[in-house]
């Protein structure tokens, strides 16, 4: 059913890639005062007590979350335990605005995974959207020049993005399969908390691993508190719960542009916070992103 996309709506879809892009800056900015996997972790440890006034009911041993702990376990691996701390990893050598436009090729891995493991029918003009969307991302890699891609000259970061994307491609499917309680499902802040309770153990994991096996240190302070309190509130909670009301009202493929402002975003805010200018390749990978975004969305 088509509906109409209303200012309040507009506003609704622009505020999630405004906060993943601001998200993207934010983790760049503190590379040197927190480890980027427990920058993950201490996220996720915020949302938690920001969660849980609204949601407590989830976590009684009743209310279904236990019973479906398989589901919500791999959930929470791949959305909250590897998604981000990948992310925050990929900024520690790459750009906000490389890790945005390179995720922004999520439509070709959303087909991959689809056909591989959940025997979804791929559409011609998906593909051709896909391929789009995949070589803008591999104008980003290459930085313009194709010639350092055959070189295959891409810094660490590039490639941890490109594995967040896969991951965040495969827990997408799994949110498509109805497989929880419908009073979990319904409820936005219990399905997230539900998450953040078994992602907190994931990111936990890691994060002792960061310790144990780097020379991780944390710089407390004004900067990291207030780093900690926009990453936590921000992208965590708000983008999602203004994301799932746009999409109730919009529906998934008109929301599928707004995600692609996220680049733009980062753009501008890599511009003002951090110094760095996108370049022409920037522009001409964005225009592949979004072209694939359309053509891929047609019927």
């Amino acid at each position: 059913m088509s509906q109409k996309l209303s200012p309040v709506t507009a506003l609704l879809l622009t505020v999630p890639p405004l906060m993943w892009a601001g998200n993207a800056v934010v983790g760049r900015l503190v590379t040197d005062l927190v480890p980027p996997i427990t920058l993950n972790f201490l996220r996720w440890f915020v949302a938690f007590f920001i969660l849980l006034p609204l949601a407590w009911k989830v976590l009684r041993p009743h209310s279904g979350l236990w019973s479906h702990w398989k589901r919500f376990t791999l959930l929470s691996l791949l959305g909250v335990g590897c998604y981000n701390a990948l992310q925050y990893l990929a900024l520690q050598t790459s750009t906000p605005l490389n890790v945005t436009l390179v995720a922004a090729s999520g439509p070709f891995w959303m087909l991959i995974i689809g056909g591989l493991f959940f025997k979804a029918p791929v559409r011609r003009m998906q593909l051709l959207g896909a391929l789009l969307s995949i070589s803008g991302a591999l104008v980003v890699l290459s930085r313009g020049q194709w010639a350092e891609l055959m070189a295959v000259r891409l810094v660490a970061g590039d490639l941890f993005i490109l594995l967040a994307t896969a991951c965040w491609s495969f827990y997408s499917w799994l949110l498509s399969r109805r497989d929880e309680p419908d009073s979990i499902r319904n409820d936005w802040a219990a399905f997230l908390l539900g998450q953040v309770v078994f992602g907190l153990g994931w990111s936990g994991l890691f994060a002792g691993l960061e310790w144990g096996l780097t020379d991780a240190h944390i710089v407390w302070g004004g900067p990291l508190i207030a780093t900690l309190a926009f990453v936590a509130v921000g992208p965590a909670v708000l983008a999602y719960r203004c994301w799932g009301l746009g999409i109730q009202q919009a529906g998934p493929a008109v929301a599928g542009f707004f995600a692609n402002l996220t680049p733009l975003f980062a753009a501008v805010l890599s511009a003002a916070f951090l110094g760095e200018l996108p370049h022409l390749y920037h522009v001409a990978a964005f225009g592949l992103i979004v072209g694939g975004i359309w053509v891929s969305s047609r019927h």
